[in-house]
């Protein structure tokens, strides 16, 4: 995959050391439940490791008398000299330490998992936070399934190395480290022996990091491009089935998914190689502990090695290497997991320090609305740097009074009110609310003074008394019914089977249209906004219920500085400035009454629509 197919490459790469500022950031203010993980970890494994070392001891004092029985740690006066007590001492040690390797593994899972959640949880609640944070812009630009894929498998990946991957960096470490010492003390020249698989091991893993971490940046980019696929085609369903596509959306599917087959396979090929290579070198290892020590036993030191070595030393070696084979083969699976993390906190900390195209100013004034008079003076903007979607746009609208644009598809009457909202700030030129630039005011003052219903109304799923009170907190049943009057949505609201408690569905899909957009209506008159903008706010309801809407509409934009979009001029035609825009510029300007005089395009319009409600009555 290349770098410009991924939607966060740019930021990846400005991204140093992703593990070591996770550990850093997150990691530091965690670190009290890793700590007794790791304690834990270190008791359990070590203890585990000492029923092997009672057995040798055991074998050679208890039954062939080779050696004195003690053990490191154990007061002599406990050592009994009775044999068979000797035995059963050796039993109760196995048993006491299993015991206790037991209660340690469950703390260290306590710890571990403790320390992973936590973190997993802050990655996200900062990532979510980061992302919505961002400037309109970017959210056009990007597509909804791979951010999705960030916040959701990216995070998942990083709890699994903390959580999977700290449990086998934990017992590779403990394991081998306490298997090296407890050799060491019993016969250090034989532990060499053992312990050379180590460094091969470690040669062979480099290789396989350097190989492997580019495939796993591309299974990254990939699977979040499959998701953004997915999503879009269920978002799109019904589109897709009116239109017959399903076999070309099924092979785009196809397409994509098998790009992530393709890359996932090669990091597939590579691990499958990598695991069976591990275990052969600890086999070897194992396999020439054996044969250097059944020899040492059999006909005494071999070649550079001296001293004398007992069949139970011999036995504690054998099975200390066996014991070493699953850790180091472990090893590798370690890297595998840490590989994959590496490369999602690379899109995770990509997608935190993508750039605001919005400069906030975090000690800016709250705005303070007095008239709510609302100036457009010389704004210029364009999404992309060659291309204007409005040019030198001006206008006065004094507090209480209503402005109206109109103008065919493209003109740029959304992106005009999108702005006072400030989504997007304006190339050249300044919008004020009350003389103050809404650049140099505190953005959620901001959006709070203004009460903005869209086209195309989203709503959550949950009720939809949820849906009309979001964002109003703690708002009673009579307010929100209230609102719902108001915007000529309360009758068919009670008609629902559970009324105001109606589930939505998912993007409101159990509503209708022009339902939707009468819970919008509510939603953002229960705000009580000193500006309101309507951009379009009645385009899917039928010509009655515009009627019942606009009424309601009138009465609440009587002392309310409104801007609107309208689709059908009757809705507007008592604003007290309307602008006729094309091509992103004002071609026209004046009352109903001054522009129908003027015989231009809104004239033109108006005949049109005015022939075609005479037709319908």
């Amino acid at each position: 995959m290349r770098d410009d197919d991924e939607a966060f490459a740019g930021q990846r790469e400005r991204i140093d050391a992703p593990m070591k500022r996770l550990f850093g950031t997150y990691g530091r203010r965690n670190w009290r439940p890793l700590a007794v993980g790791v304690v834990a970890s270190a008791a359990s494994h070590v203890l585990g490791l000492l029923p092997i070392l009672i057995l040798g001891i055991t074998l050679d004092a208890v039954f062939l008398e080779t050696r004195p029985y003690a053990f490191p740690g154990v007061p002599e006066a406990w050592v009994p000299e009775d044999r068979i007590a000797q035995f059963w001492l050796s039993v109760g040690l196995v048993f006491a330490t299993f015991a206790l390797s037991a209660v340690a593994a469950w703390i260290q899972g306590l710890g571990l998992n403790a320390f992973a959640q936590r973190i997993q949880h802050e990655v996200r609640t900062d990532t979510y936070d980061a992302m919505q944070d961002l400037d309109m812009a970017f959210f056009a630009e990007k597509e909804t399934g791979e951010m999705t894929s960030i916040l959701s498998n990216d995070v998942n990946r990083l709890e699994q190395f903390l959580n999977g991957g700290f449990n086998v960096a934990c017992m590779l470490a403990f394991t081998v480290g306490g298997v090296a010492v407890l050799m060491a003390i019993e016969n250090w020249q034989l532990a060499l022996v053992t312990l050379i698989a180590v460094p091969i091991i470690a040669v062979f893993t480099h290789w396989f990091v350097q190989k492997v971490q580019p495939i796993y940046e591309d299974v990254r980019a990939t699977v979040g491009t499959l998701n953004s696929r997915i999503d879009g085609n269920l978002g799109g369903i019904e589109v897709i089935k009116a239109s017959n596509t399903e076999e070309l959306e099924s092979g785009r599917v196809a397409e994509t998914s098998d790009e992530y087959y393709q890359r996932n396979w090669d990091a597939i090929r590579l691990s499958v190689a990598f695991f069976p290579g591990l275990r052969v070198i600890g086999g070897a290892g194992f396999l020439l502990t054996f044969v250097v020590g059944g020899y040492w036993v059999f006909l005494g030191a071999p070649g550079p090695f001296s001293g004398e070595l007992t069949a139970g030393t011999f036995v504690v070696f054998v099975l200390y290497s066996q014991r070493m084979v699953f850790p180091m083969a472990q090893f590798g699976q370690l890297i595998n997991l840490y590989q994959q993390a590496r490369a999602s906190a690379e899109r995770i900390f990509g997608l935190m320090e993508q750039p605001n195209r919005l400069e906030t100013d975090a000690d800016a004034p709250a705005l303070s609305v007095r008239e709510a008079r609302v100036e457009y003076d010389d704004v210029t903007f364009g999404y992309e740097e060659d291309e204007r979607v409005l040019e030198d746009l001006s206008f006065t609208l004094e507090g209480g009074e209503t402005l109206a644009f109109v103008g065919p598809t493209g003109a740029g009457k959304s992106t005009a009110l999108k702005l006072l909202l400030r989504f997007h700030d304006v190339d050249r030129g300044a919008i004020r609310i009350d003389g103050q630039d809404v650049r140099e005011v505190e953005l959620g003052s901001l959006r709070r003074s203004i009460g903005y219903v869209s086209q195309e109304t989203f709503l959550f799923s949950g009720s939809v008394r949820d849906n009309i009170a979001y964002g109003q907190g703690e708002v009673d049943d009579e307010t929100v019914r209230e609102a719902a009057k108001a915007a000529q949505a309360h009758e068919f609201v009670t008609e629902l089977s559970e009324g105001y408690d109606t589930k939505v569905g998912e993007r409101g899909v159990k509503l209708s249209g022009g339902q939707r957009q009468r819970v919008g209506i509510a939603r953002v008159l229960l705000q009580d906004p000193d500006v309101l903008i309507l951009d379009e706010a009645t385009s899917d309801v039928d010509t009655e219920t515009e009627r019942a809407i606009q009424e309601g509409l009138d009465v609440l934009t009587e002392d309310r500085t409104t801007l609107a979009i309208a689709h059908r001029l009757s809705t507007i035609k008592e604003a007290d400035q309307i602008l006729f825009l094309e091509d992103g510029r004002v071609k026209e300007r004046g009352t109903h009454e001054e522009l129908l005089a003027s015989g231009g395009r809104y004239a033109d319009l108006w005949g049109v629509q005015a022939g075609e409600l005479a037709a319908m009555e």
